[in-house]
């Protein structure tokens, strides 16, 4: 079963779809017991880093989440929640993030160049580093569906995918049983459904 982690700030609706569409058994919950017990987790996410992070915190479901993590369950963030994962956000000001993959949140102003608008909208292709379990069926030139003004700085080695934007993005991070996309597969087509069902079928393992 497959947790999508309800905090009040995701597109859950077509997530789930997509997880149905590729013959994934899918739950929307805020449940931090059913979060514990599923066999994969989604954490999604939209909007401002440091009201998402307290919406978590509030419900207990930052827990829940690094619990999943230390269990050895496969998680993704998705989007915002993608950028959760990481250690800290500069997103007006400075916000604790759930330190599960190391890096920081920053403007895409800071990198990309002046004429270029901002959010970050459309279709990029992913540029592979490597070859993680969840991007078994991406293909060279394949494109995925952003929307985004901030990115991961600093993940170092851990970043598993990136996207050129006026700058080589941060576009997918991963730590052992942990991973994160800053676009958003469910919207990605036949490509990020493939992603969601490479996803749903690993275990967590690089």
């Amino acid at each position: 079963m497959i947790a999508i982690i309800d905090y009040g700030v995701g597109n859950l609706f077509s997530l789930s779809h997509s997880l149905t569409a590729v013959g994934a058994e899918a739950v929307v919950t805020g449940a931090p017991e059913v979060i514990r017990r599923a066999d994969h987790v989604i954490l999604p996410g939209v909007g401002a880093f440091g009201d998402a992070a307290n919406k978590l915190r509030e419900t207990g479901l930052d827990r829940a989440v690094q619990d999943a993590a230390a269990a050895g369950t496969p998680l993704m963030g998705i989007c915002l929640g993608m950028q959760l994962l990481l250690d800290k956000s500069f997103e007006f000001g400075e916000h604790a993030g759930l330190g599960l993959i190391p890096g920081e949140v920053r403007p895409i102003a800071e990198v990309i160049p002046p004429d270029y608008k901002i959010p970050h909208i459309g279709w990029n292709a992913l540029h592979l580093a490597g070859r993680h379990p969840i991007f078994r069926d991406v293909k060279p030139g394949d494109c995925v569906y952003f929307v985004h003004s901030f990115y991961g700085a600093n993940c170092g080695a851990h970043v598993i995918a990136t996207a050129e934007y006026g700058a080589e993005l941060t576009a997918a991070v991963a730590r052992a049983n942990v991973c994160g996309c800053q676009f958003h597969p469910e919207k990605s087509g036949d490509v990020g459904l493939g992603i969601l069902k490479a996803f749903c079928e690993w275990r967590g393992d690089a």
